[in-house]
Formats: C-alpha cells, sequence, structure tokens
C-alpha cells in the first residue's frame, strides 16, 4: 500500500487502455465495469483527457477514474463512473488521487457540474453533496444519500433536472 503522496495521475493513453480494464476487471465481482468502459471509449460521451490512471512510480496503471458526458436536464454536466483500483493497492489514496486529477482536468476544461452514483461515505470528500437536495434525480430507483452531485467551481449552482447518461449506462 502506498500513501497519497506517491501516486503519479495522468490522462489514460492508448497503451493503458488493457492496464484500465485489468484493474476494472479485478476490482469489481463481474466484467460490467470492464465492459462499460470500453463501450464508453466509443462512445460520443467520451472526452478526451478525463480517463485518468493513478501510478506508481514504475508507470504501471494501478487506479483509474473515468469522467463521461451525461446532462442534467438539459444542462451539460459529466457523470464519474466508474472508479477502480486494484485490490493490492486499495485504500492507499490510488482511487482518490485519480478522482482529484480527473476533476481538476474537467475543471480545466471549463466543464462545471459532475455526477456520482456511489458509497455515500466515500464520495463527499471531493465535494460532492445529495443530489436530490439540488432537485435533480435518476429514472431508476437508488438511495437518496447514493446519488450525489457537485458543482465544480462553486461559483454555478448546480442545475436541476432528471440525469441522463450516455447509452452504454443503460439507464
Amino acid at each position: 500500500m502506498r500513501t497519497r503522496n506517491h501516486w503519479i495521475t495522468r490522462a489514460e493513453t492508448g497503451a493503458d487502455i488493457p492496464a484500465v480494464r485489468e484493474i476494472n476487471l479485478a476490482a469489481f465481482e463481474t466484467p460490467l465495469e470492464a465492459d462499460l468502459v470500453d463501450a464508453l471509449r466509443t462512445d460520443p460521451s467520451w472526452i478526451d483527457g478525463l480517463s485518468v490512471v493513478s501510478t506508481g512510480e514504475d508507470g504501471k496503471p494501478v487506479g483509474h477514474a473515468l469522467l463521461t458526458r451525461c446532462h442534467i436536464g438539459d444542462t451539460p454536466a459529466l457523470c464519474l463512473a466508474p472508479v477502480a483500483v486494484l485490490p493490492e493497492c486499495q485504500h492507499g489514496g490510488a482511487g482518490s488521487a485519480a478522482i482529484r486529477a480527473a476533476l481538476a482536468a474537467a475543471e480545466d476544461m471549463g466543464e462545471r457540474y459532475v455526477t456520482v452514483l456511489g458509497h455515500p461515505a466515500y464520495y463527499p470528500r471531493f465535494g460532492f453533496g445529495r443530489a436530490s437536495a439540488h432537485g435533480i434525480g435518476l429514472t431508476i430507483d437508488v438511495p437518496d444519500e447514493a446519488m450525489m452531485a457537485m458543482s465544480l467551481d462553486g461559483t454555478h449552482p448546480l442545475p436541476s433536472g432528471t440525469v441522463r447518461y450516455a447509452a452504454p449506462f443503460g439507464i
């Protein structure tokens, strides 16, 4: 396990694609997330530079965070999913480093809003809050505290509306 200070983050390159797939296969019980990443790569929702890996000093990817285009109502936003880390590197900051780098890259690109459907004890550390407090919802039933959203720059209030994900999400 490494501490947060030892992770190097960068945008995914073509050479990283097999490693990103392996990270997702190792991190989740089924291949659904790995297949989702592969499908999103060929979808119009893909934004170059927003698939981020975290590596050790050897340059080998061990963590991955992906932001793709979604919409809150008619407002363009991003969806954070999936986030994955090799099991032997979990709880060492590799995932957090990839998330922070992806969010920073999105803000640098002028993106304003990000949604995530995830663990309510984990994602608030990055600035996410309960989406329903802003009138943001989904077309499927999920625990209210698991659907979260954030404004990247803090000066633009979150829009309200139903989140529309990219087609590969199947939602």
